[in-house]
């Protein structure tokens, strides 16, 4: 008996090596691809940090700007990921062709996707307005806010469309697994387009002020389409209905928690956080742990759609390997950024906390951030599931909104215990 003890230890560690060995072989693909799309997206976060450090001019000139950019932000992310899930779903199963070609099915959803950009600029400004009234922040006129938030909506929108698109059919046809690529890309290219189509909207906002006719006419036009549309795409077919009616109020809610969310945080980045370093890894940060909550949902979204995933109260199975996966990109991906979040203080000759302290600070944050959302983003799903909602309208949005609220509060709360900084 004695001699078989250290047998079943050596058995054992190899069943363990063995186990870890077939993960890592039967997962490698999505893991590559999942680290590629969080690379792209932290690139683009990046830039966004950059763009949104040069637009003091416009935060000053228009009062109340910056409450509208963390909610712009989220709800094209929202927005076009769940389009890009739906995407993916469709052409897993087969109901959308894998070649580029307009279809009633794909047409509804680019139809379906542009109205809920109407319906959630208009939203986004009105609620933007009532924050900065409840707060007591200067702010200019809810005129402004609508038309800025809508032209900025219609204008990522022209080019978020066609974007989306391209990544899920071109990654789908190359062998990638969209649920992989499209939500980190997405997202990315949201951050990188949000921005400039919200100063662009300043600028056309500022030629209408030329007459306040020309401002009260292109603001009821606006409102005649949102209504009109809405109501054409809530008729025209059994698809658009269906997304148009699990999809709005959960985008409502999403829009609300980001604008909150933006005006309380930001507040609390200048009262605690004025150093450069740990300021451009908010963002950073914030991105990447949606993006990377974004391909968890896609994955477990198309997993309960093709029934890989079983929505049972406890996670087994496939769920449970991609929680790994996630995990794994965790490892790799939250240290990365603290380094290119100091690196970039190196760089622009800014103080900074030092490369060790802000990777222990974006690691653990990190860490902690995904085990908490990995089962929240589960059950979120097989709840969905099991009321005859659609996981691809409802889990991204949601699952990115909470995420986004509790990310930098999380990132906040270790530094502040990493510095040994005191409120």
């Amino acid at each position: 008996m004695k001699g078989r003890s250290p047998q079943k230890k050596i058995r054992s560690s190899l069943s363990v090596v063995s186990s870890i060995s077939n993960f890592f072989n039967e997962y490698n693909s999505t893991i590559k691809e999942g680290l590629i799309a969080l690379l792209i997206c932290a690139v683009g976060d990046l830039i966004a940090g950059i763009i949104l450090g040069k637009m003091t001019f416009f935060l000053e000139t228009f009062p109340g700007l910056l409450v509208i950019i963390p909610g712009a932000i989220g709800m094209r992310g929202n927005i076009f990921s769940s389009f890009a899930s739906r995407l993916s779903t469709n052409l897993h199963i087969g109901i959308i062709s894998a070649k580029f070609e307009l279809s009633e099915q794909l047409n509804y959803n680019i139809f379906a996707s542009f109205v809920l950009t109407l319906i959630l600029s208009l939203f986004l400004g009105i609620v933007a307005k009532l924050m900065c009234l409840l707060l007591h922040y200067p702010s200019m006129s809810l005129i402004d806010f609508i038309l800025i938030c809508v032209i900025a909506g219609i204008i990522s929108n022209l080019i978020m469309l066609p974007i989306t698109m391209f990544v899920s059919f071109k990654s789908f046809q190359h062998g990638w697994d969209p649920d992989n690529i499209t939500s980190p890309i997405i997202a990315a290219f949201g951050d990188l387009f949000t921005l400039p189509a919200i100063i662009l909207s300043i600028f056309i906002l500022q030629a209408l002020n030329v007459n306040w006719i020309l401002k009260d006419v292109t603001l009821l036009i606006i409102l005649l389409v949102v209504f009109v549309t809405f109501i054409h795409c809530y008729r025209l077919s059994d698809e658009t209905k269906t997304i148009l009616r699990q999809s709005t109020p959960v985008l409502l809610l999403c829009s609300f928690l980001g604008c909150s969310a933006g005006g309380i945080l930001n507040s609390a980045v200048e009262s605690l956080l004025s150093n450069p370093s740990l300021l451009t890894l908010i963002p950073l940060f914030s991105g990447e742990s949606g993006s990377l909550i974004s391909i968890l949902g896609a994955r477990l979204s198309s997993g309960l759609h093709s029934g890989l995933v079983e929505s049972t109260t406890r996670p087994q199975g496939y769920a449970v390997s991609n929680f790994s996966v996630c995990f794994v990109l965790s490892i790799v991906i939250f240290p990365l950024i603290g380094f290119l979040a100091e690196a970039s203080s190196v760089i622009l000759k800014t103080a900074g906390v030092g490369f060790v302290k802000i990777m222990e600070i974006s690691t653990l944050s990190g860490l902690i951030l995904v085990s908490v959302m990995v089962f929240l983003v589960y059950y979120i799903s097989i709840t969905s599931y099991n009321h005859n909602l659609d996981p691809d309208n409802i889990v991204i949005p949601i699952s990115t909104s909470i995420t986004d609220s509790i990310s930098s509060l999380i990132l906040i709360s270790i530094s502040l215990i990493i510095l040994g900084v005191l409120i």
